[in-house]
């Protein structure tokens, strides 16, 4: 099945060259669709080698949107069967790319969620964000009677029909809650699995914030009674 690879772009101009080394790697990409979201750091300008180059796609955004502005983009313009969203940041490793991918090749998943908390190996760092991210996937579970343990991880890897018709309007980190909420209300199959993790910290420019764990707790008690 084709893979389109969606990398959500925002000032990484330290580790864009190296995620798309990384993914290209893999040799599972049918094509790699980069949405570069208003970076203003000198990506854009390191975009431009890679552009309708080796199953490079670059998309620009001329202003800033965030993060769920640019997957939307990225989801609009894919041609794959399958989509995986992979940030930029390097936290996650493609290398997992083949554990995520086989529920969906055997059929006995819609979605896949790459989660943190399954015991696989991974960079000790921040402890309350990891509470933050345990509360918001508890929260989630009480909402829609389910058991995920990571919600907000950035590895989601779904099918296109997922999304065909499904309304999305997540801006900027809400997108991990309003997919999610989403994909639940209407009883697709979803399947974890454990993956690696190298979180970056605040002042290795990490972008989520504590604003964003309310938005996420507003965006999941919005979409639990509204589509």
């Amino acid at each position: 099945m084709k893979l389109s690879v969606i990398i959500p772009v925002f000032n990484e101009a330290k580790s864009i060259q190296e995620i798309i080394k990384r993914v290209k790697a893999t040799k599972m990409a049918s094509e790699i669709i980069v949405v570069d979201d208003g970076s203003v750091d000198g990506t854009r300008d390191i975009l431009k080698k890679y552009d309708g180059k080796e199953k490079v796609h670059v998309i620009l955004h001329e202003k800033n949107q965030g993060k769920g502005a640019a997957v939307r983009t990225g989801i609009q313009a894919a041609q794959g069967e399958i989509m995986l969203i992979q940030d930029a940041d390097l936290e996650y490793d493609p290398r997992d790319y083949p554990i995520l991918l086989k529920p969906l090749v055997e059929g006995t998943a819609d979605v896949v969620y790459g989660s943190r908390f399954l015991g696989g190996p991974r960079r000790v760092a921040m402890f309350w964000h990891m509470v933050a991210n345990y509360m918001l996937t508890f929260m989630t579970n009480i909402l829609y009677n389910t058991i995920l343990t990571d919600m907000e991880t950035g590895y989601k890897v779904f099918r296109r029909t997922v999304v065909e018709g499904m309304p999305l309007h997540a801006r900027r980190f809400d997108f991990e809650p309003e997919f999610t909420a989403k994909v639940l209300k209407r009883h697709y199959r979803i399947y974890e699995v454990a993956i690696s993790f190298n979180p970056r910290d605040y002042s290795e420019g990490k972008k989520i914030g504590l604003k964003d764990a309310f938005e996420a707790v507003w965006t999941l008690l919005k979409y639990r009674f509204v589509d």
